[in-house]
């Protein structure tokens, strides 16, 4: 006859998986906390004038960004990935950052109408 394997969970396993799901969940409410102070700082911040709208955008941006690379490095577990992908992510965030350049500030001789 053929019996079963014994499948039963080593106690001392289980302690050591309980203890690191734990430290994990108190990462991801620190986490959670966190986003929830950067948008109450994004709010306050909407409420403040910098002297011009792209001053205000320009605030609102980076605190955008300090949030969604906090859900990056957290969430999607960056913090813990290779160099590569860190090279990748600046070379993308660099012409990210052209782009939007690009669209905000104007440049003196550089005309990019299209119609």
């Amino acid at each position: 006859m053929n019996n079963p394997p014994d499948v039963s969970q080593d106690p001392k396993e289980y302690e050591e998986y309980a203890h690191n799901v734990q430290k994990h969940v108190r990462g991801y409410l620190m986490v959670g906390a966190l986003l929830l102070a950067f948008t109450a700082i994004t709010v306050a911040l909407s409420y403040v004038d910098f002297g011009a709208r792209k001053a205000n955008v320009a605030v609102a941006m980076f605190v955008a960004t300090l949030k969604a690379g906090l859900v990056a490095a957290i969430f999607m577990h960056l913090a813990a990935e290779k160099r590569l992908i860190y090279r990748i992510l600046i070379f993308t965030g660099f012409f990210v950052f052209l782009a939007y350049l690009f669209g905000v500030v104007r440049l003196p001789g550089l005309s990019l109408n299209v119609a």
